[in-house]
């Protein structure tokens, strides 16, 4: 933990594919806390089984490993493993803004110290995705209760449109410590520390195999392209990177000081 009146560091890892990414993930994550002094990791784990969605396995994997909250996304569905685990441990979370009767939570309060509380709230995108509830009016709900407890709110937005993100990073500048994006798998070149002290980034890239579509076999997504018909998912193996942000916050504030992205082989 760092000492009093010192930035308070939150490593986030981005989306984890299968099993070349759990690898990368066990190798380099106990480096990197030690080395970056982390007081805080978050990791998106919707790709963690074999592309698509997480285990029960999984998670806990990542939670002997020193991950504090797992997010998600539009994949978090596909393997009904996790639900019931879903429904009884707080640190794993789904989008908020799917209708209120599915399975889940999308935000948490975690108690570090007596001193620090950290929220996590993860939101979807409509763009191009599902037609579900408005990420900005929900978010915006949610970031209010939060600040009830803590001014340390980390907000994952699982989206496509780059549109779409950096609007939301503009629209809770501010009122959270940081938005950073995911879903797309392809790190952004564009984080920042916006005016009014939000930490931002489009994308923090994914932690898996890079050469390869998005994760994807790339042989198996070239077919895809071409023919047009379902091909089914297979995760490459090849040019395995760790990918994600590190953001430095006020501990009084919630305001972000830094981000740096981390991007390692």
């Amino acid at each position: 933990m760092n000492p009093q009146n010192s930035d308070f560091k939150i490593l986030f890892i981005a989306d984890i594919v299968g099993k070349p990414g759990l690898e990368i993930l066990t190798k380099l994550l106990p480096t990197i806390k030690e080395k970056h002094k982390i007081d805080f990791c978050i990791v998106n784990g919707e790709n963690a089984c074999e592309g698509k969605g997480l285990t029960v396995k999984l998670a806990r994997i990542f939670f002997n490993l020193g991950v504090d909250v797992i997010t998600s996304g539009n994949h978090i569905w596909n393997n009904r493993d996790i639900f019931d685990m879903m429904k009884t441990d707080p640190r794993i979370l789904r989008p908020l803004n799917y209708p209120e009767s599915n399975i889940g939570k999308g935000s948490t309060v975690i108690e570090v110290n007596e001193n620090i509380k950290v929220a996590v709230l993860n939101l979807q995108g409509r763009t191009f995705m599902f037609p579900i509830d408005c990420p900005f009016q929900k978010g915006d709900e949610e970031v209010r209760k939060l600040r009830k407890s803590t001014n340390i709110i980390f907000v994952d937005f699982h989206a496509e449109a780059t549109a779409e993100k950096i609007a939301l990073g503009w629209y809770l500048d501010g009122r959270v410590s940081c938005v950073v994006g995911t879903h797309t798998h392809v790190p952004t070149a564009d984080e920042r520390v916006l005016p009014n002290g939000t930490a931002y980034i489009t994308d923090a890239g994914m932690t898996g195999p890079f050469d390869s579509v998005i994760g994807l076999d790339k042989d198996l997504a070239i077919k895809r392209f071409i023919k047009q018909t379902y091909v089914r998912y297979k995760p490459a193996t090849e040019n395995i990177r760790l990918c994600g942000v590190i953001v430095a916050v006020n501990p009084d504030t919630g305001k972000a000081n830094s981000i740096e992205r981390v991007n390692l082989p």
